[in-house]
């Protein structure tokens, strides 16, 4: 007689099938009487019950993070961020930018041929409609772009945006795959080195109100970098892969990157050792420039005189400007980037005490082998004068010259500072809380509140129809509210409001007439 698996429950079959269909068939086929194939339909009955009833095989376990290289904000971080948004572009329009945004992908061909070794980097997108897409790489050659797309000459503007690498990130010290650049730009024909002074100028006023520390701006111009290797035997084709690696000289040493010039540029060693008497030259200020235009061998170069005489320019106005004591020449410098054709420059935090990190995606800078010891490269920008010219049709130049603040580093040393600080990050603005001190006084509340909000006050109400006043105070106490509009039976028959501040815990009643401008009075004060 055969014997019959039978399991009737819905419960029992989803139970027993979702923790135990393995050993279910191994137990099955032990049971004496039940041929396999019979055993094997009765687990696929089994199974497509369980199917048919739902259970949680089929669900999608989600991976609950955020993509390599990306990473979320919370509010105490948008707090610290929206700062140093603010100090920069306040900056920014004090020096009269206007502002501009651009797509975050462009097309392909837009983007490649402009980063040097860096094109690599660039994140391609799959063919959507027919056009071969990537996202922005930085906010430079897009700005380009849109100078030749729209025929636009002249203009002095900021863009504060995100943009994306395919780089190896370090999150702990500011460096992603997405992350913002905040740029500033003169577009335009001007007399030489005035606006280069500019951008020099509005570096030096960011870094100085953030208070990040002790920082060194660098300066160096391409065209002395390429008289340089003119005139030390670096043949023409092999200028911007020689100009990479002494790009990394901000990260390694110069017996290591005269090694890379040599095994894997090409280059002959007498060659490398006449460029390394030049980049490790102590860096300096005019008079640097000055005493290199008499040098015998680069006095030769057309280019490297046209760079070093606007270096001696530059500095003449940088004095004007007050800044000349953060500013030096530095023949180290290189930048990496394949359109700089003039003047360029990174600032770096020499602070002591300060975590040392990586030159950052912005500003990929260089340091020579004496001096204070860079923590970090925040800022980095030069004179591209060509750009434009490669996307207008006919080939017409304009003028260019900007600088980029690196804004992830800047947020992380922001972060750091604020974990060891006792100062509390306020995540909100909000000016009052407007509590009650007796219950039923939810219609009264809401309606004072609403007449502050009309007024422009910023004002918060708890969502509880009786909450309890201790209640009420530990919430301004916890988020920084400064002010606490309280109403009461008796405050509602005088036509007061008694407004308490939090930090000293003074009341005074105040009529609803001159709340408002009560408000604003105390809260501007603070």
């Amino acid at each position: 007689m055969m014997t019959v698996l039978r399991l009737t429950a819905p419960r029992v079959y989803d139970g027993l099938i979702g923790r135990c269909a393995g050993p279910l068939m191994h137990l099955a086929r032990s049971l004496s009487g039940m041929t396999i194939p019979q055993i094997d339909e009765e687990v696929a009955k089994l199974l497509q019950l369980k199917l048919q009833l739902g259970g949680d095989e089929g669900k999608h376990v989600f991976v609950l993070k955020t993509p390599k290289g990306t990473r979320d904000y919370n509010p105490k971080q948008m707090a610290i961020r929206d700062k140093v948004f603010k100090t920069i572009i306040n900056c920014f329009k004090r020096h009269g930018a206007e502002t501009l945004d651009t797509p975050v992908f462009e097309l392909k061909e837009t983007l490649t041929g402009k980063y040097g070794e860096d094109s690599k980097l660039i994140y391609d997108l799959k063919d959507q409609g027919g056009e071969l897409l990537a996202l922005r790489y930085d906010l430079t050659v897009p700005f380009a772009r849109f100078l030749a797309m729209n025929k636009i000459t002249n203009i002095k503007r900021y863009h504060i945006a995100k943009v994306y690498r395919r780089d190896n990130p370090a999150m702990t010290r500011g460096r992603y795959r997405e992350f913002y650049q905040c740029d500033f730009d003169i577009a335009g024909q001007y007399d030489p080195m005035i606006p280069d002074a500019e951008c020099l100028k509005i570096v030096y006023e960011i870094l100085s109100e953030l208070e990040l520390g002790d920082f060194l701006i660098k300066v160096n111009d391409r065209r002395i970098l390429d008289g340089m290797f003119d005139v030390c035997g670096v043949p023409q084709e092999k200028f911007r892969t020689v100009c990479s690696s002494v790009d990394k000289l901000d990260k390694m040493s110069w017996e290591e990157v005269k090694n890379e010039i040599v095994k894997e540029k090409g280059l002959s060693e007498e060659v490398a050792d006449q460029i390394g008497e030049y980049v490790n030259i102590k860096a300096g200020g005019s008079d640097l420039a000055e005493k290199l235009l008499q040098d015998p061998r680069l006095s030769k170069s057309k280019a490297a005189v046209a760079g070093l005489t606007d270096v001696k320019l530059l500095f003449s106005y940088l004095e004007l400007f007050q800044t000349t004591d953060k500013v030096v020449f530095d023949l180290s410098l290189a930048r990496g980037l394949d359109y700089y054709t003039g003047v360029i420059y990174e600032a770096i935090l020499t602070q002591a005490g300060v975590a040392p990190v990586p030159a950052p995606q912005e500003a990929n800078g260089s340091a020579g082998d004496e001096g204070p010891v860079s923590v970090g490269s925040v800022a980095g920008g030069g004179r591209y004068d060509g750009l434009v010219g490669m996307f207008d049709p006919k080939g017409r130049k304009v003028p260019c010259v900007g600088v980029s603040i690196g804004i992830e580093r800047i947020f992380s040393i922001m972060e750091q500072k604020a974990e060891t600080s006792a100062e509390k990050i306020r995540t909100t603005e909000t000016q009052v809380l407007v509590a009650s001190a007796q219950k039923n006084l939810l219609e009264d509340r809401l309606k004072l509140t609403a007449e502050l909000w009309n007024a422009g006050i910023k004002v918060e109400v708890l969502y509880k129809r009786n909450p309890k006043l201790l209640s009420q105070l530990q919430h301004c106490e916890e988020t920084g509210i400064p002010l606490v509009a309280i109403l009461g039976e008796q405050e509602l028959r005088d036509g007061v409001v008694k407004l308490r501040n939090v930090a000293s815990r003074e009341e005074v009643d105040v009529s609803r007439a001159d709340l408002v401008e009560e408000i604003r009075k105390r809260t501007s004060e603070s």
